[in-house]
């Protein structure tokens, strides 16, 4: 199955895609410095792309003749993170992705994005273009610590599928989720050589310091150091500070589930940004896998039927 890849950042979901036997032809972005570090790491081409532009955005991937398209349009308007202002004009992308993604009309898509899109105006807009184009719709929140990465990291997928019934992939999403949260002991073992880091709150209301035998907490776009003044928080695990430091920038991109070969480049800022709006790749490899566990079925009860 050939797959496209919108939206692709520095390339999570395509490795995750590509892990799971998906062969992913080519990619876009318009992000210059993310399709570099794109074109570091894989064979086939990552193009920059005013993805705005949906009639001429359409044309190219419909070039690839893919039979499927993944993508994640920019989350930031819907995000905690950002001040949750859909209208903001980044919100648009995930209607202009619904809008390419029915003008090429491959047999399969998915998209990703932040579990806060479900409040939004534009996923109901999106899911009426895909519905009107004749794609059934199933969709579903996956907590990345339950599909072996060790973070808890909350994301919204849908998969789309011409001619099928809205939730075709519900028990498929469902099917091999672990039975409890993934902790960075688990995934590392003791390679990191800490047993507790620090990782900076969105208000000192909240902790700052994690035990490596505990899912990661989400991995942001911005790593700061502790600063002198923290103080312990009553939910820290520890007494002291002594000896705790933040994750590095490569420790948070294992953490996202990249592999140790997995070459960055560019400034600090742009680095950590990246690797903090990735999809975690062993999530994106989950989700590729149920798919492909459903178009597997799909294809054997359709055989059956012709016997």
């Amino acid at each position: 199955m050939k797959v496209v890849d919108l939206f692709c950042g520095c390339g999570g979901l395509s490795l995750g895609f590509e892990k799971a036997g998906f062969n992913v032809v080519a990619a876009f972005d318009k992000w210059n410095e993310a399709l570099n570090v794109y074109n570091l790491n894989f064979k086939h081409p990552a193009r920059q792309l005013d993805l705005t532009d949906v009639e001429y955005c359409a044309e190219m991937v419909a070039s690839y003749s893919p039979d499927m398209i993944i993508g994640g349009p920019p989350c930031q308007d819907f995000s905690s993170a950002g001040k949750r202002d859909e209208n903001n004009g980044r919100g648009d992308l995930t209607v202009h992705y619904a809008e390419i993604v029915s003008s090429v009309r491959p047999t399969m898509f998915v998209m990703e994005n932040v579990d806060r899109i479900v409040k939004t105006n534009k996923l109901t807009s999106a899911m009426q273009i895909f519905r009107e184009a004749g794609y059934g719709l199933s969709y579903r929140i996956m907590d990345a610590s339950y599909c072996g990465v060790p973070q808890k990291r909350k994301r919204f997928f849908m998969v789309g599928k011409l001619g099928e019934k809205d939730g075709f992939m519900d028990a498929f999403f469902e099917a091999n989720l672990s039975d409890k949260p993934m902790t960075m002991r688990e995934y590392f073992g003791d390679t990191l050589g800490i047993e507790y880091y620090y990782r900076h709150p969105r208000s000192y209301a909240r902790r700052g310091i994690f035990s490596i035998d505990e899912p990661s907490p989400t991995v942001r776009g911005v790593n700061r150091p502790m600063p002198d003044g923290y103080e312990i928080h009553h939910n820290d695990p520890v007494q002291s500070k002594d000896g705790i430091r933040p994750l590095t920038t490569k420790e948070r991109s294992l953490v996202q589930t990249f592999p140790a070969e997995f070459q960055f480049a560019g400034n600090k800022t742009d680095v950590e940004q990246m690797i903090g709006n990735a999809v975690p790749v062993n999530l994106a490899r989950y989700v590729a896998s149920a798919i492909e566990r459903f178009v597997e079925q799909e294809e054997s009860q359709t055989g059956k039927a012709n016997t």
